[in-house]
This record gives C-alpha cells, sequence and structure tokens, in this order.
C-alpha cells in the first residue's frame, strides 16, 4: 500500500505552491554563493537557510545548488528557477515600497549622474522645495541604467543621443560646448583672441571621452579640429572623470574647460566663469532627457515634479540661446 501511496504524496508535494521565504533564499545563496552571506544579509542562521534551500530543492524535485567543500555552485534547474524568480520579486518588492510610499508621505525619486545632480539639478531644487514643501526628494546619482518598472525609482534624467532613448522619453534641452575660464585666470595672461591663443593655457577635459562611442564630442581635440587648430598643443592637458570636477578646476583658475553650456550656464551668469571665445561654440548630438516610469506617471507628486522641471529646462534652454522645445514625448527614431 505505501509503495502506492508514495507517488501520489510527491506530486501532491510538488504541484503547491512554492514559499515565498525559500525563493529569497535562493536569491540570496545565488548571488552570494556562500549560504553564511546569504543568512547575514537575510538575519537568519545557516542552518536556516540551509533548510530553506533543502525544502525548495524537495518542491521542485531536483538539486538547485551543487555543494562543493568550500563553495556552492548553481545548477542548471537552479538558474532556471532563478531567472523566473528575481524579476517577480523585484516587482512585489517594487509594490510594496509605492504603497508604503502612498500610505506615507509623499516622494519622488530620481536617477541621474553625479555631474548634473550637483551641477543643474541640486542648485534648483531649493526653489521646488519651497513650493511643495510636503514632497521629499531622493536623488540616486549613478550612471547606472535603471529600471523603472521594478525599481524604487520614479523618474530618470539621462544624457544620450536621440537614437538611444525609447519614444516616450522627453527631451529637456540639447548640448553645446564652450571654452570657458575664471575671470582672474584671463587677467593675469595676455588677451586671448582666437583659438590658436589657447596654447599659452592648461586644457581641461574628461578622461573618459576618447574613444568612446558618443563622449568623443565633449572632447577638446574635436573642438580645435572644427576650429583649424587640429595639431594645437596647450601649456599642458589636465584629466578629470567628472564634468563637476572640470568645472571646480575652472573655477579656480586652473586652466581653461571645455565645458558643457547647459551645466555651466549659472557660473556664466553669475560671472564665476567666462565664455572666453563665445563665437566658438559648438553644438553636439547629445540631448538630456526626463525618463518617466509609467506605473509613476499618474501621481501628484511626480507630476508636479515633472511640471516643475519642465519650467527650469525652458529657462535654461533660454539661458544658452537655444530654441524652445515642445513638452510633448519626442520619438527615438
Amino acid at each position: 500500500m505505501s509503495d502506492a501511496i508514495a507517488p501520489h504524496t510527491d506530486t501532491r508535494l510538488r504541484t503547491r505552491p512554492i514559499a515565498m521565504g525559500h525563493l529569497r533564499a535562493l536569491e540570496a545563496v545565488a548571488r552570494h554563493l556562500n549560504f553564511r552571506a546569504a543568512a547575514e544579509e537575510l538575519a537568519l542562521t545557516q542552518s536556516a537557510v540551509s533548510r530553506q534551500i533543502q525544502a525548495l530543492e524537495d518542491e521542485v524535485g531536483v538539486p538547485l545548488f551543487l555543494r562543493h567543500t568550500r563553495a556552492v555552485e548553481l545548477t542548471g534547474a537552479g538558474g532556471q528557477l532563478l531567472h523566473a524568480a528575481v524579476p517577480s520579486l523585484e516587482r512585489i518588492d517594487a509594490a510594496v515600497r509605492q504603497i508604503r510610499r502612498t500610505a506615507g508621505r509623499k516622494s519622488v525619486a530620481i536617477s541621474t549622474w553625479a555631474s548634473f545632480a550637483s551641477m543643474w539639478l541640486i542648485p534648483r531644487l531649493e526653489a521646488f522645495q519651497a513650493a511643495y514643501p510636503d514632497i521629499d526628494i531622493r536623488i540616486d546619482a549613478t550612471d547606472n541604467r535603471v529600471d523603472l518598472d521594478t525599481s524604487d525609482v520614479d523618474l530618470a534624467i539621462r544624457f544620450t543621443r536621440s537614437v538611444n532613448v525609447s519614444s516616450d522619453a522627453v527631451r529637456l534641452f540639447g548640448e553645446q560646448l564652450t571654452p570657458v575660464a575664471s575671470p582672474w585666470l584671463l587677467k593675469s595672461a595676455p588677451a586671448l583672441r582666437n583659438a590658436a591663443d589657447l596654447a599659452r593655457f592648461a586644457l581641461l577635459e574628461a578622461s573618459d571621452t576618447h574613444g568612446v562611442q558618443n563622449l568623443e564630442w565633449l572632447t577638446w581635440r574635436r573642438w580645435l579640429q572644427i576650429h583649424h587648430q587640429p595639431r594645437l598643443e596647450p601649456k599642458r592637458w589636465m584629466y578629470f572623470n567628472y564634468a563637476h570636477q572640470i568645472a571646480q578646476a575652472a573655477l579656480t583658475g586652473q586652466g581653461i574647460a571645455l565645458a558643457r553650456m547647459p551645466l555651466v550656464a549659472d557660473s556664466l551668469a553669475s560671472g564665476d566663469l567666462v565664455e572666453v571665445l563665445p563665437g566658438c561654440r559648438i553644438d553636439t548630438p547629445m540631448v538630456y532627457w526626463l525618463l518617466v516610469g509609467a506605473r509613476n506617471r499618474s501621481r501628484p507628486e511626480v507630476l508636479a515634479f515633472c511640471e516643475w522641471l519642465h519650467t527650469q529646462a525652458a529657462m535654461t534652454r533660454a539661458a544658452i540661446g537655444e530654441a524652445a522645445a515642445p513638452n510633448a514625448p519626442v520619438n527615438a527614431a
């Protein structure tokens, strides 16, 4: 009798729903490939995590990990289940975060890169906070791409060509490059009248632009070639990782920067920086874009922030002399 009942028992066992805790244990162990590290992350004992994985393997019916003496290895079946489980767990976590957010304080989370955050967004946020004191702001400054459908980020501001964004991306403003310097640096040297005179100065630029598709537009070499000085050699070169570092070096008189107009427009308006050859700006195909997660577009606080952002972008377009751009989504083609 027992032989006839056993297969039926196994079938019942292997068709019931998988426990959520077991899937979280699977994800943690697969990421760390270590039961102890996974246990520490989950605030469980190592034996508890091991039991969860064993229970999950019993439910599925096959091993999910190969246990070696000092290492853990994911099996093919484990990888297959992990591939299905991770997006589901991320969506559940995102839904819970959204529920908690709507049940508590209003907030908007923005993903953008560090230089844009420090040079353009953060200096303007005081105006938004004054208009909307009940909305909390979180800035996630990273170059990494985020999935707005699954992450806890509401909107992203990105810098790329139009062919690289989705059709629902909204154009904020374009990119112009121009040489800028501290006014006192210019006072301490003979007058700078044309591109050839740049040879008397140190030239500042980003270190990661050469050989990188799209970012080569931001190099001094391209600017010099356009202005008929392809072989010009400056007093010295200075390279930096981020645009805000370049601007800071220019502000302290260390050389002349090939600056992104939208990011230095405020410093030019205040006189902290001077456009040394104002007739020599160049346009690039790079554009600043706003992307909003579909599940967050209708939230009042997100709508308010986007409306404020469009107003700020219009002011930047006016400051750099760019034609007005429509607020409607722009096709990526």
